[in-house]
């Protein structure tokens, strides 16, 4: 037998990073590796001793595209043990601002992380020549979104308007008003982003996914909701460790999140679509018609289209609440003045999926353990089975397809990294 290696130092158009080893034996695929290198971060760790009132800032500091998700699921948790009812024009702000990390994060990966591998470009400066329009779109879009991130939470990266209870400061009427045109703007570019993935050329593939997502009663969901997935589960958030556990692997300093007894399950953009696609609004619901959608996407590679549609959903959700925004009687609910020890847990949507928080917290409001399992995490595995897979369809292929091949498969689901280790180096082996 003769052996191939092939080793790609980093892998292009994600964030953070990593590395994938595939060892083929004739023609079985013996082994697959996801392996992420990049330096454990020890938020976790960061945040014992700390005061509850800190760790929606120190945890927004995990990820410089999603702070907003990592500030949400910590000041819900943090809220539901202290038994804090937050709702009314806060939660609706909170709404916008999560609107305005969609935008953001979305219109980055469709544009100038995914859409180059479709149209046969190694890069988006490279795509830009060809394709301006396209680039200049992404850019408006991501600029809208973090111009909208920037008003109502201080600042587009890492926003510092978000405490506990709700805000420092409320916007007025007029500063969200003044958003109106830009968003408007923003919905029709969406709409034609919509059209511009859906015309993309796509493998014929699909994967038999598990999609886990939470599921809103009365809207797509973001903030709130239970743990659903299209086999039949739904629990209540915080009963999310009875049904996922973290496990250790050897070729990755992040964990692996899987279900237990049921192995690797999907987040994201296309388990939030296959299980709340019904709660769509109009335009949003009419562009995944419109790009021949269906209920459920089962193809990864189509991700770039749902993702799409997820920009016009969070472009019309974010006009609507600025339609119906009247500043609350105070910008914050007031935490406790005392409380016993106690602990609680949230999930929210980060533009990847869920990121589930918990925190234990002592008399003295100081945070004595702290769990965080990020989107890229919970994905892990299914990424690993998807490349198995593509790999296995794939053996005829030469190396240099191959990489090229797996790397594509690897960005379809918008891994980050960063956010993973509390990518790409391929090195493949053909014996």
């Amino acid at each position: 037998m003769t052996e191939r290696t092939i080793s790609v130092d980093y892998l292009a158009r994600v964030e953070g990073e990593g590395a994938l080893t595939v060892r083929i034996r004739g023609q079985e695929v013996d082994d697959v590796q996801l392996r992420i290198f990049e330096p454990p971060r020890f938020f976790e760790a960061f945040l014992r001793g700390r005061s509850y009132l800190e760790a929606p800032d120190i945890t927004a500091r995990i990820c410089g595209i999603c702070p907003v998700a990592y500030q949400m699921s910590s000041c819900h948790a943090l809220e539901r043990a202290l038994g804090m009812e937050v709702g009314g024009p806060i939660r609706e702000l909170r709404r916008l601002l999560y609107c305005g990390e969609w935008i953001e994060s979305h219109a980055l990966h469709i544009y100038l992380l995914h859409a180059p591998d479709f149209l046969g470009y190694p890069d988006a400066v490279h795509l830009a020549k060809d394709h301006p329009e396209a680039v200049r779109h992404g850019l408006e879009l991501k600029k809208a979104g973090n111009h909208l991130m920037q008003v109502v939470g201080g600042r587009e990266i890492h926003p510092v308007n978000v405490r506990i209870g709700g805000f420092y400061r409320c916007p007025t009427v007029d500063e969200l008003g003044a958003l109106r045109p830009e968003l408007e703007r923003a919905l029709a570019l969406a709409e034609e982003t919509v059209r511009f993935a859906a015309a993309l050329d796509f493998p014929d593939i699909e994967e038999d996914y598990e999609f886990v997502a939470l599921r809103n009663e009365r809207e797509y969901p973001m903030n709130e909701g239970e743990v659903a997935s299209n086999r039949g589960l739904r629990v209540p958030m915080h009963q999310f460790e009875d049904v996922f556990e973290e496990v250790h692997v050897a070729h990755s300093t992040a964990l692996h999140s899987v279900r237990r007894g049921a192995g690797s399950y999907l987040v994201g953009p296309l388990a939030r679509y296959a299980l709340n696609h019904d709660r769509l609004p109009p335009r949003a619901r009419s562009a995944a018609n419109e790009a021949g959608l269906g209920g459920t996407v089962r193809n990864p590679y189509r991700s770039i289209v749902v993702r799409a549609v997820e920009v016009v959903f969070a472009c019309e959700e974010a006009l609507r609440l600025l339609d119906h925004y009247r500043p609350p009687a105070a910008p914050f609910v007031e935490p406790p003045p005392t409380f016993r020890a106690t602990e609680g847990s949230a999930i929210t949507e980060a533009p990847r999926g869920m990121l589930y928080h918990r925190y234990r917290l002592n008399d003295g409001g100081l945070i004595e353990a702290a769990k965080i399992v990020a989107p890229t995490s919970q994905n892990q595995k299914r990424i690993e089975d998807d490349l198995r897979h593509l790999v296995e369809r794939s053996l005829a292929l030469d190396d240099a397809s191959l990489t090229d091949a797996c790397e594509r498969a690897i960005r379809n689901h918008d891994p980050c990294i960063s956010c993973s280790t509390h990518f790409l180096s391929l090195d493949i082996t053909r014996s």
